[in-house]
């Protein structure tokens, strides 16, 4: 079933409150009536019992309601809420009185009909009051609530709720029974009353209006019982709706929270200042936890740090020195000077460094890791002094140096209290600066991740070759780039250049370099030079952009497979590994060469050799860089040149694209995965076949 909307409710609630107290206004009158001329067929007791109840329930259902869905409203609210009610049941209720004042010694003012209807108005205001109130009272109850304090309020509405229908059984007024029953409201109403968590968190001006507030509760509560009792007295056709037990309660209950209230709100007020400082404290604290966000810098987070150390401890005057280096605090930075002029901050620092325990300190004699020193100086103005050191990634900042115009200005709960404000700024700084490195870091990840596709952008995507031989070609970097290098070039359907290099160093460098490589190689090869004349022409291309100590290994190969010649030149690369299936030898071609951009004139033509082979179906053509040779296992040893010779010889048979994927395997086997690789690897497999 779903439930009407809450201004629904109300609605409905607050018509059918008015229908039962106009419902209870009838009957009473009629009864009245039929009692002043002796009519027979009165109306009976119970059915104005029976609307009363219904009035009270229909009451306590609309502001239970009404103040659920202001459930988030201050403490100050709540209780003028509460005296706001009281004032209008009691201004009404001397309205009425004045109202009878002007009509004295006339029929009118001795009439009961009047007379009680004035009463019943009288009567719905105080119930009004008290049944708004005693909800009120509930929200303050259970503030910082516990399963207890629930249970406790949940049992005081039942025997709120039972003792409505005590009337119907209780005929007589003020018996036993019905004493024991306002005497056990009583104390229950103590009980709760004793849950006052609310006052402490109200401030200075707070807790004086809430005294003014609740004072109008408690006069308003007497006022308005003594003038509902009172009525009682002035007539006798009168029915008594005070004899109900549950408007007594409400009475007794509503009286004694609001002078327990009254009471420890009075008796807080000397502690209101430190309950404000403590929380100018915490908002402080939070200050601090919230005060690094992206983007932000230190500069904010110690500023925020020192205004809440000053405020925390009442300073009189404070400066933030950081230290240009760590362990020297003589030379430093002086920020956040505040409250004290430069001439007086010197003759403060002066003072200092002649006084133990300071001196030691700011000479740097004494532990880094002191917490703190605080103590007495002699100066005019200030008269004690507090140095707290300010660290990040336990390392010291600078020194923070508060002042105060009094002789042991610095108490323990003071320190404690900066300390923990320390504490937070260095956490707080510790985490912009990770934040900032893991930004730097993302950003360099990012710039590595292009790095990569043009690097793999610059090794071919394909590999020139005609029917008369196969190639395959690998490259992995030790870093996300690397600087090796191989590529291949057709002039005709004969004619083909192969090269292969390796740039010194590793890393970014190395891969720009690498990318120059490419450059000189597309712009030369297209001449069709020897491969030492190529040589030459790249050095010298090559040396006017080189930096100084950076050089380039490489092998330049040119192959035609019609009258199947080999023509290459070596520049201090690693030797090309050759298979000779004629003569079932497996040797390297060494030759004379030095790298590209070591000698940077014209004499590097007489460190280069060029040779010429004849190849035959069947050989095979390794071509590597020393990563491959030099790739260590574990204990430090070398996979080699022989290791290199002998697994050639064992697989020339294979294709070329199976011999690449062996000698991989076989040095990443012997390498073994828990030890990276100290260097890229390239690899290039030629396989001729006809």
């Amino acid at each position: 079933m779903v439930k009407p909307p809450n201004i629904a409710r109300s609605k409905i609630y607050i018509l059918l409150t008015i229908m039962s107290w106009f419902a209870l206004l009838f009957v009473d009158l009629v009864r009245i009536f039929g009692e002043i001329n002796q009519m027979e067929g009165v109306i009976k007791r119970e059915i104005t019992w029976i609307l009363e109840i219904i009035f009270f329930i229909l009451l306590y259902l609309f502001f239970n309601n009404s103040i659920n869905k202001k459930e988030n409203s201050n403490f100050l609210n709540l209780i003028w809420r509460a005296a706001s009610t009281g004032l209008i049941a009691t201004g009404t209720s001397f309205l009425i009185i004045y109202f009878y004042y002007i009509l004295q010694d006339t029929r009118l003012s001795d009439d009961p009909l009047l007379r009680n209807f004035f009463y019943h108005v009288n009567f719905a205001l105080t119930a009004i009051f008290l049944i708004s109130t005693a909800l009120l009272w509930k929200h303050l109850i259970l503030y910082q609530k516990n399963k207890a304090v629930v249970q406790q309020w949940q049992a005081y509405e039942v025997i709120l709720l039972i003792s409505m229908f005590f009337v119907l059984i209780n005929q007589e007024s003020f018996n036993y029974g019905f004493m024991f029953g306002l005497i056990f409201l009583i104390i229950y109403g103590v009980i709760l009353s004793v849950n006052l968590k609310w006052i402490p968190y109200l401030t200075f001006r707070e807790k004086w209006k809430s005294i003014l507030f609740l004072a109008i509760i408690v006069f308003s509560t007497v006022y308005l019982l003594v003038q509902l009792v009172s009525y009682t007295q002035k007539n006798v056709h009168f029915v008594n709706l005070s004899e109900n037990l549950f408007l007594l309660g409400l009475f007794a209950f509503v009286l004694i929270y609001a002078v327990f209230s009254f009471l420890v709100t009075l008796f807080n007020l000397p502690t209101s200042s430190v309950f404000e400082q403590k929380l100018t404290e915490a908002i402080s604290f939070q200050k601090l936890s919230q005060s690094i966000q992206p983007g932000e810098n230190e500069d904010q987070v110690l500023d925020i740090l020192m205004d809440s150390c000053m405020s925390a401890a009442y300073v009189d005057a404070a400066w933030l020195d950081l230290h240009a280096d760590e362990e020297d605090r003589r030379t430093g930075t002086v920020l956040y000077q505040k409250f004290i002029s430069n001439g007086e901050r010197q003759e403060i620092m002066d003072l200092l460094k002649k006084t133990e325990p300071f001196s030691a300190y700011l000479k740097s004699q004494t532990d880094a890791r002191i917490e703190y020193l605080y103590g007495k100086i002699s100066h005019e103005i200030f008269q004690s002094v507090l140095i707290m050191p300010v660290r990040a990634n336990k390392k010291i900042l600078g020194d923070m140096f508060l002042l105060k115009e009094v002789k042991d200005g610095f108490n323990k709960e003071m320190i404690n209290i900066i300390s923990t404000f320390v504490g937070q700024t260095s956490i707080s700084i510790e985490n912009y600066r990770l934040l900032n490195e893991a930004i730097k870091n993302e950003r360099y990840r990012e710039e590595l991740e292009i790095a990569q596709r043009v690097q793999r952008s610059l090794l071919p995507s394909a590999l020139h070759h005609n029917r008369c031989f196969e190639i395959d070609g690998f490259s992995a970097a030790a870093d996300e780039v690397g600087g090796d290098y191989y590529e291949t070039f057709r002039f005709d359907q004969d004619n083909f250049a192969l090269i292969i290099g390796d740039v010194s160093g590793k890393g970014t460098s190395a891969a720009f370099n690498m990318s120059q490589m490419k450059g000189v190689f597309h712009s030369l090869v297209q001449l069709n030079f020897s491969p030492k004349v190529f040589l030459s022409k790249a050095n010298s291309a090559l040396s006017r952009c080189l930096e100084k100590n950076n050089f380039i290994t490489t092998t330049y190969y040119t192959v035609n497979t019609k009258e199947k010649t080999i023509h290459f030149a070596r520049a201090g690369h690693c030797p090309t590994l050759y298979f000779d299936k004629g003569n079932n030898t497996c040797r390297f071609l060494d030759i004379k060469g030095m790298g590209l951009g070591i000698v940077r004139n014209d004499t590097f033509d007489q460190y280069l050799e060029e040779g010429t082979m004849v190849y035959h179906p069947g050989d095979v053509m390794v071509m590597y860089t020393d990563g491959i040779v030099e790739a260590k296992n574990k204990n430090g040893e070398e996979f080699g040149y022989e290791n290199l010779r002998l697994l050639l010889s064992s697989i020339y048979e294979l294709p070329a694209h199976e011999i690449r994927i062996k000698i991989i395997e076989e040095v990443y086997s012997f390498v073994g995965k828990e030890t990276l690789p100290d260097d890229d690897y390239s690899l290039l497999v030629i396989k001729f076949k006809a």
